[in-house]
């Protein structure tokens, strides 16, 4: 059998900022030209409040490190292509960064010192939940002003809280065990009594087996509608092992303006108005229900503006592994909050909609999505799946970032990770993977791919040029562990500057 092998190198996606410069490294867009938003004129923010909340002597690293960033900060060492001075955040986003002691929220006052008692508590659950009630108070008292209220706070978590209440599990009782085999056999065998252990389950109440005390906090951000962003001493000060205080000072800088309500970039388009929808499913485990997965969709649109929804939840199926689906009305109700979602944020319907998915779609999941955008002139369904394919090329480095590969014009593979023109080497410490690009739908695979190449670029919470997965895919984890917080309530907020 003869194998016919096409391979293309796309366009490095291009990034528009505030002026008519399009590259695609973050850093050099905004050191030259600004964030996008400059093109809003007067609506957008030149001023950003930032609060604080920590122990005194987070807060003082805190303030020495915003201060440092509204200077030059430069790297460590020479200068490079991939290591590049941050110029100062005012000169790189236009925008003044303001502190102010009545944004700031001390934890271990000189009468209580609250964050200490909480974390004096032995049992680690309950040092968990202690430790978040107190950080939460503080977040709730700086949201609930009605003015003066800061745009986004900032969480200094010192080396000891973290390490006592990053994350804590605690294992399912006799009775609880007892109770969630009881409701996995019903739901296999559709047993009646299904619906009476389910509401046993409702009034005896659940428990998480596992909390993340950085998911936990971003959920109450959620709850608060104040953006936070959460620090350490490793983004504070300069060690042998953390990363070039020029990163960090750019990193830093780019999701702070973000989640302060600026918007750092957008994807360049050529095409029609584009929903670019992520469908993903993450486990969602309590003492009671441990045996359910949930669905999960991130939408982004052309604009940039991203937010995430949660469709209904799955149970678990041994037999399915990890090719979990919904049904059709599952599918109906999810692609249709997408759809409504968008039109509320951008006052109109999209021309183009296109969903990406880790797994195939299977025939129900098409049915409920095609109803669903029945409206929509172009629906695409990509399965972006990392693939064991590897293209080896003449010299020390692997295939460039965008190599599109074709195999008798049926398989098709996209490389998002590679060497990088634009740093003239390969960042990497592994041999890159492509992924496979397989439509469910009418459509171009090299399109299907230049969009899974261009989403890699819309990661906010970094200026790094490297990112591997498209964004529509990438921060499932996270967000699904934001949600769940939640349990079966909804935030009634869906802006995705709450879940980086």
């Amino acid at each position: 059998m003869s194998i016919e092998l096409s391979v293309v190198e796309l366009p490095q996606p291009k990034l528009q900022f505030g002026s008519a410069l399009r590259v695609s490294d973050p850093k050099v867009g905004l050191a030259i030209a600004g964030p996008y938003d400059l093109h809003f004129g007067t609506s957008r923010k030149d001023q950003l409040k930032i609060g604080i909340i920590g122990s005194q002597e987070m807060i003082d690293l805190a303030y020495l490190w915003i201060e440092r960033c509204r200077k030059t900060v430069p790297v460590s060492g020479e200068p490079s292509i991939q290591r590049r001075p941050f110029p100062g955040f005012k000169e790189a986003f236009q925008s003044e960064i303001l502190t102010n002691d009545h944004w700031t929220v001390r934890l271990d006052g000189e009468i209580r010192d609250e964050l200490g008692v909480a974390l004096d508590t032995s049992e680690p659950m309950e040092r968990f939940k202690n430790v978040l009630r107190v950080y939460s108070n503080a977040l709730d008292g700086l949201a609930a002003r009605d003015s003066n209220r800061p745009d986004l706070v900032i969480i200094a978590i010192s080396d000891d809280t973290f390490e006592k209440c990053h994350s804590v599990e605690r294992k399912s009782t006799a009775e609880e065990r007892k109770t969630a085999a009881q409701l996995k056999k019903s739901l296999a065998l559709r047993q009646p009594d299904l619906f009476d252990l389910l509401r046993e389950v409702e009034e005896t109440g659940e428990d998480f087996l596992r909390r993340d005390l950085r998911l936990a906090l971003k959920a109450r951000a959620l709850k608060y509608r104040l953006p936070i962003q959460i620090a350490t001493r490793n983004l504070f000060e300069d060690t042998k092992t953390n990363q070039d205080p020029a990163t960090r000072a750019w990193n830093f800088s780019v999701g702070t303006y973000y989640k302060a309500g600026g918007v750092p970039w957008r994807l360049h388009q050529n095409g029609p108005e584009t929903c670019f929808v992520g469908i993903t499913f993450h486990h969602f485990r309590t003492t009671e229900r441990h045996i359910v997965r949930s669905s999960l969709a991130q939408a982004f649109s052309s604009e940039g503006e991203g937010f995430a929804i949660r469709g209904a939840g799955v149970p678990a199926d041994e037999e399915q592994s990890r090719n979990t689906h919904l049904s059709e009305e599952q599918a109906y109700m999810l692609a249709s909050s997408i759809l409504d979602e968008y039109i509320k944020r951008t006052g109109g319907t999209p021309v183009r909609i296109v969903i990406h998915k880790s797994s195939y779609f299977d025939n129900s999941e098409e049915i409920g999505i095609g109803a669903a955008l029945r409206d929509i002139p172009i629906v695409e369904l990509v399965t972006i799946v990392p693939s064991s394919l590897r293209l080896l090329r003449l010299g020390t480095y692997p295939p460039k970032v965008g190599t599109f590969c074709s195999i008798n014009e049926k398989n098709s593979y996209v490389y998002t990770s590679g060497y990088i023109p634009e740093l003239e080497t390969y960042p990497g410490p592994h041999v890159p993977r492509p992924f496979e690009i397989r439509m469910q739908s009418d459509g171009s695979k090299m399109n299907a791919a230049k969009d899974t190449l261009s989403l890699t670029r819309m990661n906010w919470n970094t200026a790094d040029i490297r990112g591997k997965w498209p964004v529509t895919l990438s921060f499932a984890r996270r967000v699904g562990g934001i949600l769940d917080e939640f349990g079966d309530t909804s935030p009634n907020e869906t802006s995705f500057r709450y879940f980086i």
